[in-house]
């Protein structure tokens, strides 16, 4: 994602209807990413954590939107700070910006540009709840946002995209966040879960998906955003990059999903509709940092990689007994990973920019500034997101009590409940009414059958 560049007067631009109403567009489906990642996660539960997975997504559409206004945009992409933050008092509140004031070297406006990037803000901490579903206290999950965003994400994106940070001044390329947003979430949610622990149960109870359609409506919608995330992020229609960009993402995110399938049916023999969902995030993960900078052969190349090796890595938390609810750290940060690495690979120097990889006659410079991105970002984000979760925990308390995770955390923590069997209504009003658990809706569902 191109950040602010600095023109002469005789060659500035000038607004541009045409980009900016395709940067407004391309805002609202990255925003409509965060309903859809609720889905998709929320399909995944059980059923008695539904409602509590869809809101671990919602709140951050409300929290990160306040955050952004009052301070975070300016950390983010106001003038640097010794390459580490930035800051311009003109963003505070977005109080001091004209209507028609451009951001810089663009021919979008500043609102414009500032708008499309509160909602990778917005989704990049709604990524780290997969890893924490079934056992986190929705209040302390909150001030987790408030606390990360403020010192991970607003900082980090500031070293990746803003105009000075010491990893774009290096010359790491990050089309669109495999850095700033996939790493960031996967190694926040590494960081969180070997604070929090297990659920209970972990490896000994059946943990299935409840609603499988559910998950695939949710991979869907992030599909179908993914196209403003991706197109979108080099912030103009007019030279074709983009278009490049949209073409690749089609291309790995199909490349992938076959990748994860065929593992699967190798490895398990059989051909299932959460791998597909699964290999087609892996494959949008993967090419969001790489889709500037390689050809759709370069494309199918990236996808085909990370649905193979994502499929893979998601198998690790049974061999190392960290519990990954929902696959954050082996599709978003693995894949984060892959992305950006390959980027050194298969860069071709003929879209994004003249960076080119090792295959392409670059030797092995470029691919070691990926390397220098991915670890800097993945090493910061673990530790500071494990510190955070540590300070939770031993002062509020990061997790719900035992007999809560085990009877459902939707009921105490939201008073009510995702599917009404009762006809009585989800609400707090209705809960006795309703079953706690998946279990007990089935025995329900039993004795009715039972007394008719």
């Amino acid at each position: 994602m191109p950040p602010g560049i600095s023109t002469l007067a005789a060659d500035a631009p000038e607004l541009s209807a045409a980009n900016t109403g395709f940067m407004l567009i391309c805002s609202a489906l990255v925003m409509l990413m965060t309903p859809g990642l609720a889905f998709f996660y929320g399909g995944m539960v059980r059923v008695k954590s539904t409602l509590n997975m869809l809101m671990m997504s919602f709140i951050s559409l409300g929290i990160v939107t306040i955050l952004w206004v009052l301070y975070g945009f300016s950390m983010a992409f106001g003038t640097d700070i010794g390459s580490i933050v930035g800051w311009s008092s003109d963003y505070v509140g977005l109080g001091n910006i004209g209507v028609t004031e451009l951001w810089d070297g663009y021919t979008i406006p500043v609102y414009v540009f500032a708008v499309f990037q509160l909602m990778f803000a917005i989704i990049t901490p709604a990524l780290i709840s997969g890893a924490l579903a079934d056992r986190v206290k929705f209040t302390a999950w909150a001030l987790f946002i408030t606390l990360w965003v403020t010192v991970v994400y607003f900082p980090v994106a500031h070293w990746v995209w803003g105009a000075g940070g010491w990893l774009f001044e290096m010359g790491v390329i990050d089309f669109a966040g495999g850095t700033a947003v996939h790493i960031n979430a996967g190694a926040a949610a590494l960081g969180v879960i070997l604070v929090i622990g297990k659920r209970v149960g972990f490896k000994k109870d059946p943990m299935r998906p409840h609603s499988l359609p559910l998950v695939m409506l949710g991979a869907a919608l992030l599909w179908f955003g993914w196209f403003g995330f991706n197109a979108g992020s080099w912030l103009g229609n007019d030279d074709g990059v983009g278009a490049v960009m949209f073409v690749n993402t089609q291309v790995a995110t199909a490349a992938a999903m076959l990748a994860w399938l065929v593992y699967e049916k190798i490895r398990h023999g059989a051909i299932t509709t959460l791998g597909a969902a699964s290999g087609a995030v892996a494959g949008l993960v993967a090419i969001t940092p790489a889709g500037g900078s390689v050809s759709p052969l370069g494309a199918i190349a990236v996808g085909a990689i990370a649905g193979l090796l994502c499929a893979m890595a998601v198998g690790l938390k049974f061999r190392f007994g960290y519990d990954d609810s929902l696959d954050v750290v082996g599709v978003h940060l693995v894949g984060g990973v892959i992305g950006s690495l390959l980027v050194g690979f298969f860069a071709t120097g003929g879209v994004q920019s003249d960076a080119k990889g090792l295959f392409y006659g670059g030797g092995l410079d470029q691919l070691g500034k990926q390397a220098v991105g991915v670890f800097a970002v993945l090493a910061y984000s673990l530790v500071v997101s494990a510190v955070l979760a540590f300070l939770l925990d031993k002062t509020i308390g990061m997790r719900v009590d035992e007999d809560v995770e085990v009877s459902g955390i939707d009921q105490v923590e939201h008073a009510e409940t995702a599917y009404d069997f009762s006809g009585a209504g989800g609400g707090a009003g209705s809960r006795k009414a309703v079953p706690a658990t998946g279990e007990t809706v089935a025995a329900a569902a039993q004795n009715k059958k039972v007394d008719a």
